[in-house]
């Protein structure tokens, strides 16, 4: 396949993604605001700080809505391969994986610019450079457990890679920000080099940079690999500063 042809299909899926989330947004939102109804029973065993159970806890409960969405729309056969994202289906022209990355407003810095990576969520070999864009001593890359092309019994189709990256408030649990990423096949290193990639807190972390690789460099008009689907419009005015990035992205593309 060539380059554009792999990203002709991430976007196409990206945009009916994006399209059905928009559609849910209320449920979404509905959905997270269900925990409410029981409070008493689970309020005493949160942990805000994030030391304990608090940071897993509230994914595994937004997972639970989202999934529970994505799944109920019944958008391709899911697959049970040991090594993928916490979705991965196939559909007609692609094998999808998505994961779900939740972070609290104590850590919005490790939100607004990038994320991190497992290896079973992505297909980028590449290396990892520093901010100055020199290699580390010794170079360091990115080892994905995902393929650019599955193989499908000499059927192949790309390997497709999407992030739903939730804000909420450490203490409130109020959503602050949904957003939509496309992260770009493996094949793509050679449109996209090492802007896709940041090290992480460890020499073992990895993180997508989506910041720095939000359109899509082959196709016409450079539409972006990144759609906003929700920001609360009751955030304070410094939350609204730090995400000022995604703010823009809505206005510009026009995704209201």
């Amino acid at each position: 396949m060539t380059n554009q042809e792999i990203e002709t299909i991430e976007h196409k899926y990206l945009e009916r993604f994006y399209h059905f989330l928009k559609f849910v947004e209320e449920d979404m939102l509905r959905g997270f605001l269900t925990k409410e109804k029981i409070k008493e029973d689970w309020e005493d065993k949160w942990d805000p700080s994030g030391e304990g159970k608090g940071i897993s806890s509230f994914s595994k409960g937004a997972e639970r809505i989202v999934y529970a969405l994505i799944n109920g729309k019944g958008i391709g056969q899911p697959n049970s391969a040991p090594v993928g994202a916490d979705l991965f289906f196939e559909v007609e022209d692609a094998f999808i994986h998505i994961d779900l990355k939740t972070v609290q407003t104590r850590n919005i810095g490790d939100y607004v610019n990038d994320i991190f990576i497992g290896a079973n969520q992505n297909s980028y070999d590449y290396e990892i450079k520093k901010q100055n864009g020199q290699s580390f001593n010794p170079k360091r890359f990115n080892k994905p457990a995902l393929p650019h092309i599955y193989k499908n019994n000499g059927i192949p189709k790309p390997c497709l890679t999407y992030f739903i990256t939730i804000l909420y408030d450490e203490t409130s649990l109020d959503i602050l920000n949904i957003n939509l990423l496309c992260m770009p096949n493996g094949q793509l290193s050679s449109v996209y080099k090492d802007t896709v990639l940041k090290a992480g807190k460890t020499p073992k972390d990895v993180r997508f940079k989506f910041s720095e690789c939000n359109q899509f460099l082959t196709l016409s008009g450079n539409p972006s690999r990144i759609k906003v689907i929700y920001l609360n419009p009751n955030m304070s005015e410094t939350f609204r500063k730090k995400l000022e990035f995604f703010f823009n992205i809505r206005e510009k593309y026009n995704q209201f």
